[in-house]
């Protein structure tokens, strides 16, 4: 080899493992919790202890928010049923594989005994269907730009998943993971909130508009979501063994202040969560290379913390 070629040789063998990384290589894009590491404190809001139900089961307590601005009659409904403890003793009564967990009375089941029906006490029997609602502009709403098959517009208002469509003046919650809805018969004003279903598995939109959302799981979900699958029609239990009974549910505004979680929800219309979306949209990093530039109003989880003891409650 003639020695001139050598050192020649010897660069371009090193170049080889040295290349230079292009300037333009797309950063990571922030996870959530780095995010909410940033977030101000006033982009966090403290729900309505009278807003709040804490269904205790066996194995830890479920906490659900209400959404009286979209259902207010069901809203005091559940409130007054709950004030006078319907719901202790009574049990969950159905979980269908990636569908709906639904709590009630079994007696009150096409196979229950109607001659033990818990009596509703003060609670009215039955209630106007409240599907939807006028679009009100002096509610926060936070859009998404992708669109959806199911509605004109989606996103964001008061920290639930909704839907609207601005040609009627309409909106309406979504049933996203983790949504409550007030379970009925078939004459729509058979909903009364005596038995309630959170959604647990991939979303099923086309109930909406078709039942009253009551609300959202807030905290612990996986008490609900992880139970045994009935074996029933419809997820139904068929043995009074396989139910989960209810412990207790009571409003927070009806507790103790030093016996109330301590919980806060980002607020959808803060400049955090509107990051975690974006951020969500284009998701970027070592596992993620290809961002899907686009999101479903029911792939956005709502931060719920419990609150810093050195922050002030909002």
């Amino acid at each position: 080899m003639h020695a001139r070629l050598l050192p020649a040789m010897l660069a371009a063998a090193i170049g080889l493992f040295a290349l230079p990384v292009a300037a333009d290589t797309p950063k990571s894009t922030p996870t959530a919790k780095e995010l909410i590491a940033k977030s101000k404190p006033d982009e966090w809001r403290t729900p309505d202890p009278a807003n709040l139900l804490y269904m205790q089961l066996p194995q830890g307590r479920v906490v659900i928010e209400l959404a009286p601005d979209f259902t207010p009659l069901h809203a005091q409904n559940i409130r007054t049923l709950v004030h006078e403890h319907y719901f202790d003793g009574l049990a969950v009564i159905r979980v269908q594989d990636n569908f709906v967990t639904q709590w009630g009375d079994p007696n009150d089941d096409d196979s229950g005994d109607k001659s033990k029906i818990k009596p509703l006490g003060s609670a009215k029997p039955k209630l106007p269907p409240e599907y939807t609602r006028n679009i009100d502009p002096k509610l926060p709403w936070t859009s998404l730009p992708d669109g959806d098959v199911y509605a004109p517009q989606v996103g964001f208002t008061e920290g639930f998943p909704a839907a609207r469509n601005p040609a009627t003046g309409r909106e309406w919650l979504t049933h996203c993971y983790g949504m409550v809805g007030v379970a009925r018969d078939i004459p729509p004003d058979s909903g009364n909130g005596n038995s309630l279903y959170v959604v647990i598995g991939q979303a099923p939109r086309g109930l909406d508009r078709n039942l009253a959302m009551a609300g959202r799981v807030i905290e612990g979900m996986p008490y609900l979501s992880g139970l045994p699958r009935g074996t029933g029609a419809l997820g139904f239990y068929t043995q009074a063994s396989q139910r989960t009974p209810i412990i207790s549910v009571r409003l927070a505004s009806d507790i103790p202040p030093a016996q109330q979680e301590k919980l806060q929800v980002l607020r959808t219309d803060s400049a955090t969560f509107a990051a975690i979306v974006e951020a969500k949209r284009n998701r970027r990093d070592a596992f993620y290379t290809l961002p899907a530039g686009k999101i479903d109003v029911c792939n956005i989880d709502i931060p719920v913390r419990t609150v810093p003891a050195s922050t002030p409650s909002h």
